[in-house]
């Protein structure tokens, strides 16, 4: 929508036109079979309409493009670009004339100008022309604000300006959930699933380039969207990654805790940061679009001061036969601890040892393995714990 000041008389004209790919032609094929009244013509009539794709009169879609018949939906991530043309409509050789672009946002104003100079003389039928691209990083309403300022003949200095204003939408809804994993008898720490779902919000299909999870500097990321057929590797949404319209789509990566932080388990706990997703993607005739997300943030799962978990234990075991499993005993805390071990039997789970033993200190972010034997005197599932 173009909100503009009163209207003077200028010697300058001032046009500003948005810079977007075309679209297909369209039509609305109308046809009947032979045997009706009007026989062939509807038919003839779509064969000569040079629209029409020859062979395929009937589709909607033609061969030739139409160019922007309004401004259009500008969506976030996406590159605005505009045409800016300043005309000399008078007789007159106009000087000094500067053409300033800016972009207000709700939050900031952005000069968009290739060259703040100004050009020393317009003469008459003579235009100054720009182009002006900018990467939408902000929802909402924005103003292009085009001024232009020059000199008259007579030396008079003249000013005027024109306000452009537009949306911005939201093309994408994404939404983030983590899962915590406990530690396999072969990984160092736990491993932390995230599951993003990525929807189209738009009115028009998007392909999706590319999905990518940037984990921060403690974190290595393995993506879970692709599987190994023959030696090559096919993503799970098959071979055309469209997304239509209002449409979801989940993509699952694996985070790991790199080494030199998971031997530390005070670091990790409470809040850390994951990273962030980078999305790209293109909708109709290429153009193209690309987000990125705020630092994602997970709740690390709390141990207490001190942590337990298994590094060993058998699948099966014979009854009332000793069985042997190996436990990792963290000290999360930042204090160091003296450890006591309390053998605790069950009425299927017996312990084979000493009871009340000391296990020594056990300093802040140390770890201890511990081998102990069990027995099981009841035959089915058991729990040790």
């Amino acid at each position: 929508m173009e909100v503009n000041p009163p209207k003077q008389e200028h010697l300058l004209a001032l046009k500003v036109m948005r810079l977007t790919k075309p679209t297909l032609f369209t039509n609305i094929p109308v046809t009947c079979e032979e045997k009706d009244l009007p026989g062939d013509l509807f038919n003839q009539l779509m064969r000569d309409d040079p629209s029409t794709v020859n062979g395929a009169e009937i589709l909607m879609l033609g061969e030739m493009l139409t160019l922007p018949q309004n401004f259009g939906n500008i969506f976030l991530g996406e590159t605005f670009s505009s045409y800016i043309s300043v005309h000399n409509d008078s007789n007159q050789v106009v000087k000094d004339i500067l053409v300033k672009a800016d972009l207000q946002t709700s939050s900031q104003r952005l000069n968009l100008s290739a060259s703040n100079a100004a050009v020393a003389e317009l003469k008459p039928d003579c235009c100054i022309d720009d182009v002006i691209h900018h990467e939408v990083k902000e929802i909402g309403t924005h103003i292009l604000v085009c001024a232009v300022s020059y000199t008259t003949q007579g030396g008079e200095k003249m000013y005027f300006r024109k306000f452009f204003k537009f949306q911005v939408l939201k093309p994408l809804d994404v939404k983030t959930k983590f899962y915590n994993a406990e530690s396999d008898l072969n990984s160092v720490t736990d491993e932390v699933f995230l599951e993003a779902q990525i929807q189209n919000i738009t009115t028009s299909p998007m392909f999706m380039e590319k999905v990518s999870l940037e984990p921060s500097i403690m974190y290595n990321v393995a993506e879970l969207n692709s599987v190994n057929q023959a030696g090559e590797c096919v993503t799970t949404f098959g071979s055309r990654a469209y997304l239509q319209p209002m449409d979801t789509r989940q993509y699952l990566y694996c985070l790991k805790p790199k080494k030199e932080f998971a031997e530390k388990a005070g670091i990790i706990k409470g809040v850390t940061v994951i990273g962030k997703l980078d999305i790209v993607w293109k909708t109709n005739l290429g153009e193209r679009g690309r987000l990125q997300t705020s630092q994602l943030q997970r709740m690390a799962p709390g141990y207490g001061d001190v942590r337990l978990s298994l590094e060993a234990i058998p699948d099966t075991v014979n009854l009332e036969e000793p069985f042997h499993i190996t436990c990792k005993i963290t000290n999360c805390s930042e204090r160091t601890m003296d450890l006591v071990l309390e053998m605790c039997n069950t009425s299927s789970i017996h312990w084979c040892g000493i009871s009340g033993r000391q296990l020594g200190k056990l300093h802040p972010s140390s770890s201890l393995c511990l081998a102990l034997t069990l027995l099981s005197s009841v035959q089915g599932l058991q729990v040790c714990f």
